[in-house]
């Protein structure tokens, strides 16, 4: 495969076992873990994230986790430039990186060629379109941007004030607009011997898995997480703050809605997630798909894996 650097990258929906199989194979190959969720950056935000503990790391290094405070910027051009740098580094030391996640933007920043702005934040003017958003809506934001830049409106969501911002200010301050500089979005990069794999299960049991993992976050003390961060002053509105399990628990902690409906809430919204997760990478032919219900064990999982990868790597 010439003389590119090495990259594994394991992806899937949430609760199909990643983690587990990511710490077996990084044994089997002297692989480095590089996290690609966009929840695990952020400190302090380790049971609604499912974030591995240090017993769980079993010494395998990890990088681009608890990086950040959840009030902090942390752009997907910012994930890109520093896993790129880890990439390089792992490679120089003669071990392999793995790229371990779920959040389709970040994996996709790496193995397809997006052009990222290197547009620094204009904060008067971040601060007059938030003021505009208070006072008429996101709806008013949302349609200033369709009419200007319909193709990145169309891939945002009308309740995403920050992104629609941010290709506002985009476009004020190049003048062009964002789906401009996202023109080569699905241009596969030739940078590495890349091995891309992808974890699948019969949906049913996925499911049963998310609804699992959402009781044991509830008795791990999630309520109790999200209540420490808005006393810390994290509030809602934040990027950080809206991701899957704290906004549910939120509305809770404010009195919309009783427990036992929330956890139902929580587990649904978690199920659609995953949804959403396995229709972003089908996309992506590239990438070899292992049903862990076809293996017995987790180690046999690694260990099929571990053949596939050194041979196709020539290692």
């Amino acid at each position: 495969m010439g003389k590119k650097d090495n990259l594994i990258v394991l992806l899937g929906p949430t609760a199909v076992g990643k983690t587990d199989i990511s710490i077996q194979l990084a044994n089997r190959i002297k692989g480095e873990i590089i996290s690609a969720d966009s929840m695990q950056i952020y400190k302090y935000m380790d049971i609604g994230t499912a974030k591995i503990t240090k017993d769980e790391m079993d010494n395998i290094p990890h990088y681009l986790i608890d990086i950040v405070y959840p009030d902090e910027e942390f752009t997907v051009a910012d994930f890109k430039k520093t896993a790129c740098d880890y990439i390089k580094r792992i490679n120089n030391k003669g071990n392999i990186p793995m790229l371990v996640g779920g959040t389709g933007l970040y994996i996709n920043s790496i193995v397809y060629e997006l052009k990222f702005t290197q547009v620094k934040p204009n904060e008067e003017l971040r601060e007059k379109y938030y003021n505009i958003a208070d006072k008429y809506g996101n709806q008013y934001l949302y349609e200033e941007l369709m009419k200007v830049d319909p193709i990145s409106a169309r891939r945002i969501n009308i309740n995403d004030t920050k992104r629609i911002i941010r290709a506002l200010e985009v476009l004020h301050e190049t003048g062009k607009p964002m789906s401009y500089y996202n023109k080569n979005f699905r241009k596969e990069t030739d940078k590495y011997n890349l091995v891309m794999i992808g974890f699948t299960m019969d949906r049913a049991k996925l499911y049963s898995r998310i609804n699992k993992r959402v009781d044991i976050m509830i008795d791990e003390g999630l309520v109790d997480e999200v209540k420490m961060l808005m006393d810390m002053g994290y509030t809602k509105d934040l990027t950080s703050m809206q991701a899957i399990g704290y906004k549910e628990i939120i509305n809770y902690l404010e009195g919309n809605m009783d427990l036992y409906e929330t956890i139902e809430v929580l587990k649904r919204n978690t199920r659609r997630f995953a949804k959403r997760q396995l229709t972003w990478f089908k996309r992506d032919d590239r990438i070899k798909w292992i049903n862990v219900d076809k293996f017995d064990s987790i180690d046999a999982i690694s260990k099929y894996l571990a053949d596939y990868i050194l041979k196709l790597l020539q290692i």
